[in-house]
Order: C-alpha cells, then structure tokens, then sequence
C-alpha cells in the first residue's frame, strides 16, 4: 500500500512511436484512459495524453479524421517523461504529480516500463488510506504538542471498544498544540468524544459522512 507497486495499474495500454494520432484517439476511448505510453521493445520512449491529441485534431470534425491518421505519435509524443520506480513511496510519486501539475507517472523498473500511477490512483490509494471508504466518523482531538500523546489518545478510544479505520497527524499550526484526525468505524462518535473530553482533551471537530450516492449528470440533460 505505501510502494508505488502496490498502488500503480498494471494493464498498460501502450503504442509504438510509428502508431498514428487517431490509433491512439481509439485507444483512448476506446478504454477510458488519458495517456499512451509509448514504447519501444518494452522500453519506455515517450508519452502521449488525450490533451495532446486533441491539440492536432481538426475543429468541427470527427477526431479520427485524416489529420489524425496521418500524424504519427513518434513525432508528438512527450520525450523527456518523468518516470518512477515500483519500490518508490506513493507520497513521492503524490508529491511528482502535484509539484510538477503532470497526470501521471508511468513506472520504470530498469528501463522496462511495467505500470502507471495517475492521479486518479493516488485518490483511491488517499481513500484506502484514511478508511474513507465506508461509514464512520471523523474525531479531531487536540492535544499537545509532545511524544506520547498519539498513543493516549488511542488508548482512550480502545477502552470504549471503537476501531480505528485511519489516522493522521495535522500540521501543527502552533508549537505547543497539534490536531489528531481518526477516522472511527462508528456512525455515532458522542461516548468516544465523551471519553476523550473526559480524558481532558478538546475536540475541536467531530464530522460523520457516508458514501457519495452516485449522480449520473447526463439524465438532466
């Protein structure tokens, strides 16, 4: 979960360099995907996203018109990629993707291109991570700002028989407080914030969620 491996696709859908723009248009459409990955012998040679096709492909025309059959993604892929190892952290690979505004990673293992991390995998990871996945809660407890405190706080909610399904730390905002964010696998947190009041700490937020129904847009259309 925090390797790069574990967190990549890999069922990649690649191209060769002599492949043309509407080749790769399909592929994209055709499995829902936003970059190519172009190699060559298994080597990693460059990158093509969906923005760059849409950049060569004609105005008010179908995008597998002529223009795209004959302009070869060999000579409008991206040539200097910046690529990944499978053992690297995904905090790295998330760090890549937000500093350098790029959607992807593909990931080279020596020089063999053997998956891909995208944004849209560092989100799903962030949601396994934090447990956010299924019902529950989330606690924010104030505590200072000093060792020991993560492990008092959990001992608190481990007497009131509460799993835990995440936790992390919030950067502290002052040098002698800092926030504790647990997720709780429980949709009503009141006696674990009880307890912890009790404990003498402050609470400063408790928020219970639930998953997102699924919207479709286009029936409104």
């Amino acid at each position: 979960m925090l390797r790069v491996r574990d967190s990549m696709t890999q069922d990649i859908f690649t191209l060769g360099p002599e492949a043309s723009a509407a080749e790769a248009w399909a592929l994209c459409r055709e499995h829902k995907i936003r970059h190519v990955p172009i190699v060559e012998d298994g080597r990693l040679v460059g990158l093509v996203s969906d923005r760059d096709l849409r950049d060569v492909s004609p105005p008010r025309e179908n995008r597998e018109a002529a223009t795209m059959r004959w302009v070869r993604v060999g000579d409008m892929m991206s040539r200097n990629v910046v690529t990944i190892h499978p053992l690297d952290t995904v905090d790295h690979a998330a760090r890549e993707i937000y500093d350098r505004r790029i959607g992807c990673l593909p990931v080279v293992d020596e020089g063999n291109l053997v998956g891909i991390v995208t944004s849209s995998d560092m989100m799903r990871t962030l949601i396994e991570l934090i447990g956010a996945r299924d019902f529950g809660s989330w606690v924010e407890v104030e505590v200072a700002n000093e060792p020991g405190q993560l492990a008092n706080v959990t001992d608190v909610i481990r007497d009131r028989s509460v799993n835990i399904a995440g936790v992390y730390l919030a950067q502290a905002d002052r040098e002698t407080y800092r926030t504790i964010v647990l997720r709780l696998e429980t949709e009503n947190p009141d006696g674990t914030v009880r307890a912890l009041e009790e404990a003498g700490y402050r609470v400063a937020v408790v928020r219970s969620s639930a998953p997102a129904t699924l919207h479709n847009p286009f029936e409104e259309r």
